[in-house]
């Protein structure tokens, strides 16, 4: 898959069939719509192409917006890049971009940049300067610019709208399974290990203590977890916590993460760490040492969860 950061910096001789949008999470009913456009592509000797916009569009034209995303762009990429898609087109939304005419963003942009033979597209896709034309005017041009225009049902778009849903309130329940079973993988977030205050050390507990750089990125209710990581190849599993530590007196959001069987130094490391399941919600014990029993059946648990997997 060829990645473009700008629609100005795509060129193909080839004719390329396109789909548009946001493909947040990239879960199963995106897949559904992904497979269609590639194997659209494969049948008729065409590039499939994905054109996406970064910033989201939200974070641009609502100024107070404080969306949170499944994935961040790089880990969009990443998913996508897993499939069989030809070309990605992330290209930089903002407000001139949001002031094409519908016209202008068909001639200009499908047809004369992306060299555009056919596009799959839902049937309530709109576009255009204050989205102003939906899929009767993409037919039209259509007709007018000599390209296809192939409508995703209806029925697939609404799959795709309640598995996001679904995928949002499940994370911010802590249902990890049914997300994961939305997603079509393990829900996961990248972020680089920082020096914490260390009291996990303590107490025989050192935790990777993850920041996650975009403030967009969507983190699951406080609470502990299992979850794994990759470390030179090889697969580590752990326990993390979300949420404030309150048994010592903690304010600030933290994510922190015990490896078992893990005992190098991740300091500035950056890591992935995919969620597995959930195991508790994040609790103030009366002393450390109370906590230290807790944490000793968490790993309990996670190994017990391990042995099943």
């Amino acid at each position: 898959m060829k990645i473009f950061q700008s629609i100005d910096s795509f060129h193909s001789t080839k004719k390329t069939i396109i789909t548009i949008g946001t493909f947040d999470g990239v879960h199963i009913g995106h897949q559904k719509i992904i497979e269609q456009l590639i194997d659209n592509a494969r049948k008729e000797y065409c590039e499939s192409l994905i054109l996406t916009f970064f910033p989201h569009p939200r974070m641009v034209l609502q100024e107070k917006s404080e969306i949170q995303l499944l994935n961040t762009i790089d880990e969009r990429a990443e998913l996508l890049e897993k499939s069989r898609l030809d070309n990605l087109i992330i290209h930089p939304f903002d407000k001139a971009f949001s002031r094409l005419s519908p016209e202008e963003f068909v001639k200009d942009i499908l047809v004369d940049k992306l060299n555009i033979k056919k596009i799959v597209i839902g049937h309530d896709h709109r576009f255009g300067r204050n989205r102003t034309a939906d899929i009767n005017d993409l037919i039209f041009f259509g007709e007018k610019y000599d390209f296809d225009v192939q409508q995703i049902s209806a029925q697939e778009i609404q799959e795709v709208s309640v598995s996001s849903t679904k995928i949002r309130k499940a994370l911010e329940d802590g249902n990890i399974v049914l997300a994961n079973e939305y997603l079509g993988y393990d829900y996961f977030f990248t972020g680089i290990v920082q020096k914490g205050k260390q009291l996990g050390r303590t107490i025989g507990f050192p935790t990777a203590n993850i920041k996650i750089p975009e403030n967009y990125k969507l983190i699951p209710k406080n609470g502990v977890y299992i979850v794994k990581s990759n470390f030179q190849n090889e697969t580590k599993f752990g326990v993390m916590n979300i949420g404030t530590n309150p048994t010592v007196e903690g304010k600030n959001l933290s994510i922190e993460v015990y490896y078992l069987n893990h005992n190098s130094n991740l300091y500035g490391q950056k890591i992935k760490v995919s969620i597995l399941a959930y195991v508790r919600d994040e609790k103030k014990f009366e002393s450390v040492g109370l906590l230290k029993q807790q944490l000793e059946k968490d790993v309990a648990t996670t190994i017990a969860f391990i042995d099943k997997i």
